[in-house]
């Protein structure tokens, strides 16, 4: 039996009501690297431990999943991609390849591997920025060409409902597959119901390349199949994409929001960290916050930034 706690009553408040705002909640704050060295650039307490896996990272190389998320407490996210392997990684599958049930093996083990997790919440985010060109499975090249029938859009949506209701799991899952002309799971799964289990859909705000074909909404899934409309945001060139994040925003206005990747490029930018805290103070339904990264040396670290390292202390850390 899991452990109570106060984060299933912070689950349970911030499930959106009929207009989709929930009451005013604080945020879960996270972080991509190491939390201890994060706290003591900035003070946060990190809620969220964000790692990104390779596909069957956890089932057929790399630690078993079973060890490996407890190690992740009090809240971990997990990011999957479709390459796999280390050092040299390859494509595993592709998006029609995941619709179609190849993949089935890896999301039945994080189906039982988030079942098993003793905690009381568990973001699992999937293929994200799937409108960004640079990741295997978005559906165009950086010139605007289409990657094909296996990389499409509509492969792409079906890839992602059947990875939601797999990892969810339960008793109807083959019944929701055969509604959407999927092929069925087989094997007994365990139920992983929301609010515990959270499921992330995570586009950019704006699609690169930009273009209609490759906007966020292209790669939608549809309501059923999404948790938390997810977006991330960073200040390349000082030009951060305020206006893309606010559209994504609004076109979701029965889901949570969250920031599963945000961070500052190699420029010291104040003024993006206080843009950041006005939105999320001015936005109801921001659950999350995660930092990109606290690896010391990266292009994102904050502790070779100290004007923005004083802006996060005092307007990000007192959000959380």
């Amino acid at each position: 039996m899991r452990r109570p706690s106060t984060l299933v009553l912070l689950a349970l408040a911030l499930v959106p009501g009929a207009s989709g705002e929930a009451a005013r909640t604080k945020p879960l704050l996270g972080i991509f690297g190491d939390p201890a060295r994060f706290e003591q650039l900035t003070g946060q307490r990190s809620s969220v431990r964000h790692v990104i896996l390779g596909w069957n990272q956890g089932l057929t190389w790399g630690k078993p999943l079973g060890q490996f998320l407890p190690t992740l407490t009090p809240v971990p996210m997990i990011g999957v991609g479709t390459k796999s392997g280390w050092p040299n990684s390859r494509e595993a599958v592709t998006p029609l390849g995941i619709a179609q049930g190849k993949g089935d093996a890896y999301l039945v083990a994080l189906n039982r591997a988030i079942a098993a997790f003793e905690g009381d919440r568990i973001y699992f985010r999937p293929l994200g920025e799937m409108n960004g060109h640079w990741n295997a499975y978005c559906a165009f090249t950086k010139t605007g060409a289409s990657k094909g029938p296996q990389y499409a859009t509509a492969a792409f949506r079906k890839a992602f409902a059947r990875m939601y209701l797999i990892v969810h799991g339960g008793k109807s899952v083959n019944a929701r597959l055969r509604a959407l002309g999927l092929p069925p799971v087989a094997g007994e799964l365990e139920a992983n119901p929301m609010p515990r289990l959270r499921v992330i859909w995570n586009p950019q705000g704006y699609g690169a390349p930009d273009i209609p074909a490759n906007s966020a909404q292209a790669y939608y899934p549809g309501d059923k199949y999404v948790d938390v409309v997810g977006n991330d945001l960073y200040n390349q060139n000082f030009k951060a994409e305020w206006a893309a994040n606010q559209r994504l925003y609004d076109a979701h206005p029965s889901k949570p929001y969250a920031f599963p990747e945000w961070g500052l490029w190699a420029i010291d930018d104040p003024r993006f960290i206080e843009t950041m805290a006005a939105f999320v103070r001015a936005h109801r339904r921001v659950e999350l916050l995660a930092y990109f990264d606290s690896v010391a040396g990266s292009t994102w670290d904050l502790a070779s930034k100290p004007r923005s390292k004083a802006a996060y202390r005092k307007l990000i850390t007192s959000l959380g």
